[in-house]
């Protein structure tokens, strides 16, 4: 099953996805809001068990509304805690981050991490699909993209070594970890580079972890002005999806709705030379396979 979170008038209403839907535009689902059965994708993951087969119905034969008369939200608008984020997953891209001097920590341009880096972005940062991202906020004017596929939580508690990690994914959405280059640099820490307001576009689209199968299947690109940037399948991950959900579980409690970017590939900006920050009136574009399209404009 396929979620998308839209505005209608002043309140915020969560839409199941018609079955047949690809994602391309117009999305078209049911209301469940309207319907009374959810108010929130976080509402919905609480009651998902006892909604299934009524989920099922309605996504073969409920009153459909097309979700584009509307404007389209996050998937979570405004997440309860920060977003755990994954820094230098895919070797090529952690190569070409060390060739770039942007990163501290690297001895050398072959360093890979042994473990996970795990750092994070405020729920300020999230914004929706067709939002623009806020480039004039960086004053060092060194914003870069990162397309990724996110997890989200559908289990709250610790992660234990006797535990399947994937129980407690719910589903899997796309994000962009918009970063100013120069203040990551600078700070030598990620969260400033990464946390201003606006710099996390997600979405379109929440779709459920049995809808996407095996996660190392995927095909993640990310487009600059029709230009392809970033290729690479989740099997490219060096950590993977089980992986990554254990490892900060069992440091920290999950809790339902949590959100967790597993990484981007190589092919962001300061990996050429020069580097090719993004500029007003860039259109980035981020899509995976069955996940849909996340698009923004640069402001």
């Amino acid at each position: 099953m396929k979620f998308a979170m839209f505005r209608s008038g002043r309140s915020r209403h969560l839409g199941l996805l018609a079955r047949n839907e690809d994602t391309a535009s117009p999305l078209r689902v049911v209301d469940l809001t309207e319907a009374g059965l959810a108010r929130d994708l976080v509402d919905l993951i609480g009651k998902f068990d006892g909604l299934r087969s009524r989920l099922a119905e309605l996504r073969d034969a409920g009153p459909m509304v097309e979700v584009e008369a509307y404007q389209l939200l996050a998937p979570i608008p405004r997440p309860a805690r920060n977003i755990f984020c994954v820094g230098k997953n895919y070797r090529e891209h952690a190569r070409e981050f060390a060739a770039s001097g942007f990163d501290a920590a690297a001895a050398s341009a072959t360093d890979l991490p042994a473990d996970p880096i795990i750092f994070s972005k405020p729920p300020s940062c999230v914004i929706g699909t067709g939002q623009p991202i806020p480039r004039h906020l960086d004053p060092t004017d060194t914003v870069d993209y990162e397309g990724e596929f996110a997890i989200i939580v559908g289990r709250s508690g610790r992660v234990g070594a006797d535990d399947d990690p994937m129980d407690f994914v719910f589903g899997y959405t796309l994000l962009n970890d918009v970063t100013a280059r120069e203040l990551q640099k600078r700070h030598k820490q990620w969260l400033l580079g990464k946390g201003i307001d606006g710099f996390c576009p997600m979405g379109p689209i929440v779709v459920c972890r049995d809808a996407v199968g095996a996660p190392a299947g995927v095909r993640l690109e990310t487009y600059v002005n029709d230009e392809l940037r970033q290729s690479a399948t989740l099997a490219e991950l060096i950590f993977d999806v089980p992986t990554l959900v254990a490892v900060i579980g069992r440091s920290i409690s999950l809790q339902v709705g949590d959100i967790i970017a597993t990484g981007t590939p190589a092919g962001v900006g300061i990996g050429f030379d020069p580097p090719r920050y993004l500029r007003r009136a860039d259109v980035v574009r981020i899509q995976a396979t069955g996940l849909g399209v996340l698009e923004n404009p640069v402001s």
